[in-house]
């Protein structure tokens, strides 16, 4: 075996140990749920949102619940944000959507609730919006610690 083998094995061998320590768990067992991001209030206000800011913590399970009023055409988008979740599933009246990379948008052409069962990967602030709707007040953003 060549010198440069033996130092080369010895780290492979230790970082190979230590990869069960962080692979440990199942990260999409025990979500923790979220307080929903409700679109519309259903009465006077189309443009209304609640829980436009959430915070997050990486390597943890979350499941959040958008929901229309159906009083529009809601177009959710958060582009940057569905790029550094690791989506499980998405859930609508009780059907799972699982897919093998993020979603482009979220619509809703009706009142109801939309379900995403996620574990952030990569800390920051990440906007979201409504397409055509953002001016209007509906945005908001997930902060990832």
């Amino acid at each position: 075996m060549k010198r440069f083998a033996v130092p080369f094995l010895a780290a492979a061998l230790a970082l190979g140990a230590a990869a069960p320590a962080f692979a440990a768990g199942d990260l999409m067992k025990g979500r923790t749920p979220l307080d929903e991001i409700k679109l519309g209030d259903g009465q006077q206000n189309d443009y209304a949102v609640t829980n436009p800011e959430i915070t997050l913590e990486t390597g943890k399970g979350y499941r959040l619940p958008i929901t229309s009023s159906g009083g529009k055409e809601y177009k959710f988008v958060a582009p940057n944000f569905f790029r550094h979740i690791w989506v499980d599933q998405i859930v609508i009246n009780d059907l799972e959507v699982h897919m093998a990379g993020p979603p482009a948008w979220l619509e809703f052409d009706a009142e109801g609730t939309i379900e995403v069962h996620f574990t952030p990967v990569k800390t920051g602030t990440y906007e979201w919006y409504i397409e055509g709707l953002a001016d209007k007040g509906m945005k908001g953003k997930f902060i990832v610690k």
